[in-house]
């Protein structure tokens, strides 16, 4: 930080008064380019401070804009903690307590068990890692808990197998009770015309 901004910090931009035990400064409401040490102070300088104001107050509603958001819709990893990524493949959600880690965590569990001959097991809950058939019971076990993230991931398999019937049950099961990707689901199914029929009353030409 260069002289004039230890200065900004520490003294009035209009008087010069510095901040101390007494005399407490508070920064421009707009900008994080000057303090001041009265009301009084603020308005005389407006003049002086009004230009570089309005930038710097524009620039951070541009960064505030265009930064890279904290998190997506999928949420965190919950072993990291970092950002989900959007690319479902590289991710993986895990039956036995549908908890969704990304692929590094997976990855570095995987490692530490090899490295340690060690049996393998979720990164999450540490439940050791089952069969198809075993992980598809404990995923029904998910679901009758009211596991949306479950219901979800079934709807995905169902989907897969073109039982559209049972896609509709589970996806509207979970997205009722507010799972994001089971709305989307469904949305593009109502879309696509798939598993529903067409409604012959309705133009969407129009």
């Amino acid at each position: 930080m260069n002289e004039d901004n230890n200065q900004a910090d520490t003294c009035c931009a209009f008087c010069g008064i510095a901040e101390v035990d007494d005399i407490k400064l508070k920064e421009c409401t707009d900008c994080d380019l000057v303090r001041y040490c009265s009301d009084a102070c603020q308005k005389e300088h407006k003049s002086q401070h009004e230009e570089d104001c309005k930038k710097r107050a524009a620039e951070l509603r541009d960064e505030l804009l265009f930064k890279q958001p904290d998190s997506s819709h999928l949420g965190d990893c919950p072993i990291c903690c970092l950002p989900l990524p959007l690319d479902a493949e590289k991710s993986i959600m895990m039956m036995c307590c549908s908890k969704v880690i990304c692929d590094g965590c997976n990855y570095a569990n995987m490692v530490r068990e090899a490295e340690g001959k060690l049996k393998f097991k979720c990164p999450f809950c540490r439940q050791p890692l089952q069969a198809n058939d075993k992980a598809d019971e404990m995923m029904m076990k998910r679901i009758e808990a009211n596991d949306p993230a479950a219901m979800n991931q079934k709807g995905a398999q169902q989907y897969n197998k073109g039982d559209y019937s049972s896609v509709f049950e589970y996806l509207t099961r979970a997205a009722g009770l507010g799972h994001v990707e089971a709305h989307y689901r469904l949305a593009v199914m109502y879309n696509n015309e798939e598993g529903v029929e067409e409604d012959s009353s309705k133009n969407y030409s129009s």
